[in-house]
């Protein structure tokens, strides 16, 4: 007996780093693809404007496909699903390099989203899953690998670039890499398989009201997040006269900010609980909202700035986990609530600067702050109940290893 509950543990371990690996390709992506915008623009011949309206493509194809990985786990199994989900957003890293022009470029940018958000969602209900599993918080760590792989990924893009290497090369070297390297780690992931008479879930369907309520409070982390990613630099230098590379340090710092609290953040949900956490992260949030307002130095700002990152970093990777248990589909919640959190880093940035075109960012920055005080108010939402897989039928996990 005591045998097979080791032998159970171990494999719920194995799987636990395997997915935290794949998270880390995910993110790293994300990482490269970033990077190499300039280069993408010079080699399409778009203009900001247009290229602009390219960059909303990811989050459509996103939005429009999400729907579809609930299905397709149910068709072929998480860990096959995730294989096959995964190799498609590696793969899709080096398309948008090979456009032509601003048709072929939007074309290439829904795929990427497409094969993105569907992946996003099947590695996000399997993390879920496997948390439920081990009894503890993990979600935290594992977008903590995710935001750790952007880094990585937007290390070795920046040097690409520093170099002045053709990003179509760039690209399809690493697509390369990050495909073999999330398929081995796919290996070891949990099996989850759907139970033979239970019903497919429907290719296309609303988000439950639940996910509804749990992406309401993403979204405003989402939006303090995404707002101060790429705010953070013009605000120092506009409002304050900062000089443009410590402006520029200021975004590193936030974004290696989140990371580490994302890393660090599973500790502190075991130990406080998800509602706890959030609510004390939003307070966090709103000082630093409220010191980035009435900051009178670029320091001030800088730690306005961190106390948001601080106070924003574990809020998504929970509200993912809400959702997974929040009722018998997790696939479907989830998707529900990555939709609104992709809106959420969509609307942000032009929000901002529409506020600040015709006000001030200090005005933009009001609204963050207002936002992040919603977390203080909606964490309630985000208190753990029965799982997903106690609600609905048992589902068997396989040991980790090759997928017949």
């Amino acid at each position: 007996m005591t045998g097979g509950t080791d032998f159970g543990q171990q494999t719920l371990k194995r799987g636990r780093y395997a997915l935290a690996a794949v998270f880390c390709v995910h993110g790293a992506v994300t990482g490269s693809f970033a990077t190499r915008i300039p280069w993408i623009q010079d080699h399409t011949g778009v203009s900001a404007g247009q290229l602009g309206l390219a960059l909303a493509f990811p989050a459509i194809g996103s939005t429009l496909l999400m729907p579809l990985s609930g299905a397709i786990s149910h068709r072929f199994g998480a860990r096959r699903a995730l294989s096959g989900l995964l190799a498609l957003w590696t793969f899709s890293l080096a398309l948008p390099g090979f456009s032509s022009n601003l048709i072929t470029l939007c074309a290439a940018l829904f795929v990427y989203g497409a094969t993105a958000g569907m992946s996003d969602v099947a590695m996000n209900a399997l993390g879920v899953e496997t948390e439920t599993r081990l009894g503890r918080s993990i979600m935290s760590g594992l977008h903590g690998m995710w935001s750790a792989g952007a880094l990585i990924g937007s290390a070795a893009g920046t040097l690409a670039a520093h170099l002045g290497s053709d990003a179509r090369l760039h690209h399809c070297i690493a697509a390369a890499a990050l495909t073999v390297l999330g398929l081995v780690a796919c290996r070891s992931v949990l099996d989850v398989q759907s139970a033979p008479d239970e019903a497919a879930p429907p290719r296309f369907t609303l988000p439950p009201k639940s996910a509804l309520i749990i992406g309401a409070v993403g979204f405003c982390a989402v939006f303090a997040e995404g707002g101060s990613l790429d705010w953070s630099a013009v605000f120092l230098r506009d409002t304050l006269n900062t000089s443009p590379g410590a402006a520029a340090g200021s975004t590193t710092a936030f974004a290696l900010t989140m990371a580490l609290a994302r890393l660090a953040g599973d500790r502190v949900v075991d130990r406080f609980g998800a509602v706890r956490t959030v609510r004390a992260g939003g307070i966090l949030a709103t000082l630093g909202g409220v010191l980035v307002v009435l900051a009178p130095n670029p320091p001030a700002a800088m730690a306005g700035f961190a106390l948001i990152g601080l106070g924003v970093a574990v809020v998504v990777p929970l509200a993912f986990a809400a959702a997974g248990r929040s009722g018998p589909r997790p696939s479907q919640a989830i998707a529900g609530v990555a939709t609104i959190t992709y809106t959420s880093g969509l609307v942000a940035p032009s929000a901002i600067g529409g506020i600040a075109n015709a006000t001030s960012l200090v005005w933009s920055f009001t609204l963050v702050t207002v936002l992040t005080f919603g977390l203080v108010l909606g964490a309630g939402v985000l208190r753990p109940g029965r799982s997903a897989a106690q609600k609905s039928t048992p589902l068997d996990a396989e040991a980790p290893g090759p997928h017949p």
